[in-house]
Order: C-alpha cells, then sequence, then structure tokens
C-alpha cells in the first residue's frame, strides 16, 4: 500500500503532505513519529489507530497525490451484476470490486491499486480494459459482503432442497430430512445473513402457497424471501433440532435455543415455535451478548434524565420498575443498571425467563413453571439466599408484585419490568393487580418507561429546516425558540451504509418518575393518571414526547420516527 511506508513514491514524507492538506498539526506528527519509533509500526496506520485521522482521509488524500480517483462506498452504489464479474473469493484476497463501466471500461475499486498482478486478473475474467479507484479497505470489506450476500446461494440451495422434497407435509424418514445437506445449507445461509443484516429477529412462516422469510432490522420487518412451500417442513425440523425441540410435536407453542458461531463470533438465538392453519411458525430472536454489556450512557439517556435516574439505582433498597412494550429494551436497561451496582460486596440474583444473557458475577435462575419454579417461587427462596439486589424478569401477577414489594420493604433493591404505557400509570397498575396503595408507595422509589426509536443514518442524514407549522404540529416548545436560534432537524436519504432506509441503528427514549412524597399522596387517595403525570413533569420529569423531541433537536432522529413510536 502507498501508505504503509513514511514516505511516498515521489519521495514526499507522509507527515509533511497530512500537514499540509490540514488534517494534521506538528504536535501530532511528533507524537505519532515517537509513537513509531517505539512501536515500529507504519505511521499511517498508527495515525488512524490513535483516531488522529480517519482512514477515508488518508485514503483520500494519498489517491489525489497519485493522481488517482477516490470512491466513499457509502455513497456510490455499486452495480450487484458488475460485481458478479469477479467471484468472492478473488475479490476478498485482492480487496478489490467492481462497481460499474465507464466509457466501456470496468471501474474497479481497490485498496491496493498498484498490485498489477489484481488488474490483470480482473482484465482477463472481464475481457475489457479495467479503470482502477481507491478506496478504504474497510468499506470494500462492507461491499464484498454486501454485495456477495447469501441470496444467489439460497436460490440455488431451496431449488436443490425443493427437488429433493415434493411433499412437505410427510414428518417420515425426518431424520434424512433435517440432515439432508441443501436444507442445513439453507438454515445456515438464513441465520448468516440476518447476523450480517444486524437483524434482531428472523421470522420463518408457512403461508398457503410458500415459506415467508421475514427479518426486523431496527425495530422493523423486512421481507427478504420467499421459497417453495415443499421446503418447509424440512427447514422447520432442521430447526428445532438445532433448538432442542421435539420435532414430531406440531399442535403446541415450543421454545428452545441454537447457540453458534457466525463469522468468527459467538451467537445464541432463543427459539419459538407457534402452530398455524399453515403449519409451525418459527421466530428466532437473535441474542447480541454485547448488549447485556452496554453501560447506561450508551443506552440515549440524557444527562438530566440519567442523573434522575442514578439517585435512585443507588439507593440500598426500593423498587424500581421500567416499563414498556414488548421488545422496547426493559431488560437492557436492567442490564445496564446491574452493571453501574454489580460489585464484590454485593449479592446479585436475577429470576428470568428466559435467561438472555449470561452476566459474570452475577447468580441468574431460570423460571421452570413445569417443575413449579415460578416468578412468585423463585423469589420466595431467591430471598432466602441473603441477597443485596434482586431482579425479577416481568411482574406478571399479583403474588409476584407482593412479594416483589415486601423484598423492597425488608431493605433489597428490586429490579423489574411490567406493561404499562407511561411511567405515571404504572403506580396505579399495581394497584389494580391487587397491590395495597400504601405498600405501592411505600416500595416503589423509582419509574421508568421506555421506547426504542431508529436512529439517523449519520452518513446520508439531510438537513433541512422545518416550518412553524410543523413545529406547531409536533408539540415544540416554541416559546423558548424566541430570541434564539430556529432548530435544524434532519431527515432520512439513504445509502449502502444503512441499506437504503434512512435510519441504522436504535436508541432509547425515557421519561423517567422518582416517586415523591407529592405522587405518593395522590397514589393513595387513587387519582387519576392525568393527575400524577402533571405533578411530575412540574417536579422535573421530561416526556417520552418531550425526550424525543429533544433528541430529534440533537440530530438523532426525525419527527416522524418519534411520532410512530411515541403516542
Amino acid at each position: 500500500m502507498p501508505w504503509e511506508g513514511g514516505t511516498l513514491s515521489d519521495g514526499t514524507p507522509l507527515g509533511a503532505l497530512l500537514i499540509q492538506e490540514g488534517l494534521l498539526t506538528e504536535a501530532q506528527l511528533d507524537a505519532a513519529l515517537a509513537e513509531q519509533a517505539r512501536s515500529g509500526k507504519p505511521l499511517g496506520r498508527l495515525l488512524i489507530e490513535q483516531g488522529t485521522i480517519s482512514e477515508a482521509e488518508l485514503v483520500r488524500t494519498l489517491a489525489h497525490q497519485v493522481g488517482l480517483e477516490f470512491v466513499d462506498l457509502t455513497e456510490r452504489v455499486a452495480d450487484p451484476s458488475v460485481a458478479s464479474v469477479v467471484s468472492e473469493s478473488l475479490a476478498r484476497r485482492y480487496q478489490a470490486i467492481p462497481i460499474g463501466w465507464e466509457d466501456g471500461r470496468l471501474v474497479v475499486a481497490m485498496a491496493d491499486p498498484s498490485n498489477v498482478f489484481a488488474v490483470d486478473d480482473i482484465r482477463a475474467l472481464a475481457g475489457a480494459e479495467v479503470k482502477t479507484v481507491v478506496a478504504t479497505a474497510t468499506q470494500i470489506v462492507e461491499t464484498i459482503d454486501q454485495l456477495y450476500r447469501a441470496d444467489s446461494e439460497v436460490d440455488a440451495v431451496v431449488q436443490a432442497a425443493a427437488d429433493e422434497h415434493d411433499d412437505g407435509e410427510d414428518i417420515t424418514g425426518v431424520t434424512e430430512v433435517v440432515e439432508d445437506a441443501p436444507i442445513v445449507k439453507f438454515v445456515n445461509l438464513l441465520i448468516t445473513q440476518a447476523a450480517q443484516d444486524r437483524a434482531s429477529d428472523i421470522h420463518v412462516e408457512p403461508t398457503e402457497t410458500d415459506l415467508r422469510i421475514r427479518f426486523r432490522i431496527d425495530g422493523v420487518l423486512h421481507e427478504v424471501m420467499r421459497s417453495p412451500r415443499s421446503i418447509q417442513a424440512g427447514v422447520i425440523s432442521r430447526l428445532k433440532v438445532m433448538a432442542d425441540i421435539n420435532i414430531a410435536e406440531r399442535r403446541v407453542p415450543q421454545d428452545g435455543r441454537i447457540s453458534m458461531k457466525v463469522g468468527g463470533r459467538a451467537i445464541d438465538l432463543r427459539v419459538a415455535t407457534l402452530p398455524t392453519v399453515y403449519g409451525e411458525k418459527v421466530v428466532m430472536r437473535i441474542l447480541d451478548k454485547g448488549q447485556a454489556l452496554l453501560r447506561l450512557e450508551e443506552l440515549g439517556f440524557l444527562p438530566e434524565t440519567l442523573s434522575r435516574y442514578e439517585v435512585c439505582y443507588r439507593k440500598p433498597y426500593g423498587l424500581i420498575l421500567v416499563t414498556g412494550p414488548t421488545g422496547s429494551g426493559k431488560s437492557t436497561t436492567l442490564y445496564a443498571t446491574l452493571n453501574q451496582v454489580n460489585e464484590a460486596h454485593r449479592n446479585i440474583i436475577t429470576v428470568e425467563d428466559p435467561v438472555e444473557y449470561r452476566l459474570p458475577g452475577i447468580n441468574q435462575v431460570q423460571i421452570n413453571p413445569k417443575a413449579g419454579l415460578t416468578f412468585a417461587s423463585a423469589l420466595r427462596s431467591i430471598l432466602r439466599s441473603d441477597p443485596d439486589i434482586v431482579l425479577v424478569g416481568e411482574i406478571r401477577d399479583r403474588e409476584t408484585a407482593v412479594i416483589g414489594v415486601e423484598a423492597a420493604l425488608t431493605g433489597h433493591l428490586v429490579l423489574s419490568t411490567l406493561h404499562t404505557n407511561d411511567a405515571a400509570s404504572t403506580p396505579l397498575r399495581l394497584t389494580e393487580m391487587g397491590v395495597e396503595p400504601f405498600l405501592v408507595t411505600s416500595a416503589l422509589d423509582c419509574v421508568v418507561a421506555q421506547r426504542l426509536a431508529r436512529r439517523l443514518c449519520d452518513k446520508c442524514k439531510e438537513p433541512y429546516q422545518p416550518t412553524e407549522s410543523e413545529l406547531q404540529q409536533a408539540g415544540w416548545p416554541l416559546e423558548d425558540l424566541e430570541g434564539s436560534e430556529w432548530p435544524t432537524l434532519y431527515r432520512t436519504v439513504g445509502c449502502t451504509a444503512c441499506g437504503r432506509t434512512g435510519f441504522r441503528g436504535r436508541f432509547a427514549i425515557h421519561e423517567v418518575m422518582p416517586v415523591t412524597e407529592e405522587i405518593e399522596r395522590l397514589v393513595i387517595d387513587q387519582r387519576s393518571t392525568e393527575e400524577i403525570q402533571k405533578v411530575a413533569v412540574m417536579q422535573g420529569m421530561l416526556t417520552l414526547r418531550d425526550d424525543g423531541l429533544r433528541k430529534v433537536g440533537q440530530g438523532l432522529t426525525t419527527l416522524e420516527e418519534v411520532f410512530r413510536v411515541v403516542a
């Protein structure tokens, strides 16, 4: 590579060129050269590792210096039909990817355009002249991953499987079906593709005419393929075998777990089957172990909201509830909270259904209703095991709620989740479940309500100036804008980095309601949710909508996305 050394081919020192381009200061260069003398690493690679410059800035500068065109592959869409000129193995070996045609020449993005052997090989394969452009090695690898997807391979595998299995409903010889090479390959490709696409769930759904596959990416379902109905039995049986589920039982829902390696990293999948009129539907939740080790700061808390929450979870006892619908990140928030309080002098025990992530230094209990181990019975046993902090996966019934409340009143910090729409309605939900209002107010210390919103793609989001009517309709506090600059908001565009959706990743929108004396009185008096919310807002609580609007103002997401997840 031209930048692997400290000097370019024309004799210009790399450091001098970067200073000339305004990407580096003399002080930064001196520090990097001192580190280079110590480590022996190439200067360019060292500067990227230190975060002084980005890989794209370095490659762009060097490409211009040697008279070559630089291409940002997150902005320029590569044509899959053109990429197929070169095999995936060759593209990876040479770190080169054909991206289009120009004046009869094949345009090839390369990490190392000086590799004449690569250029010659691609020219021979294409039967045409080659125009080389430069791109970063990272972007080339990402583009190869996207273009040489499993799709074409899946089509071939599906066809092979369909040819072999004409009757999808016959379970005789099921062992041969689930061990059959095309079926095994199809399932493995399906999971690999989902992991590459950052999917959180895989839906395998039998329909009247075919087998539909959908991925949930950033909270939204996308259809990725439809396969012949003839492979349905084989695919579903294979998944059930992998998850250690009874393959002969098709009448009742079942669940299991799969552990496997994808792209060198270990992933766990939580598998659930559901009998439907057209056969069993299978949903696989992909569990990213990195999610369990997140810090609260990484979840999207505003500084003032986080400080309100921290006051509550730092207390030695009390009940903290995280509320929201299914899939709103409640468990992730609780795990992140446990990571904050997980210290050697504390005994932390969790009771979950199921245990999704294994946490170091924490005792985790999986409930087993068939064996009589329910949330309530497990919680009773836990309280005899001298815990300091208890996490209950979910409060589902009166018995669990009462035991959790009593545990909070007897010197334990209890963390749990509950299904309510907002923080203010949570105390009343507990009283509806049969917990006495005076017990609720004595034990309940804090309620966190949350939703997950999609994060705008940093590569392609587009700024714009909203109109006054747009802001008014959104409930933006216009009185705060008097005498200050009109806010700059962002809208989606779509690029290869975000799969043309305009969004990449998610963050949480929160409202944190500490239970103060005033709120306690309202709960005991059985006052309405609206009155409780009004007092909480007066005491400084940001509602879900207000928290979302602040994050729109920070350029994290769009107004439409906030309204999609917040009523």
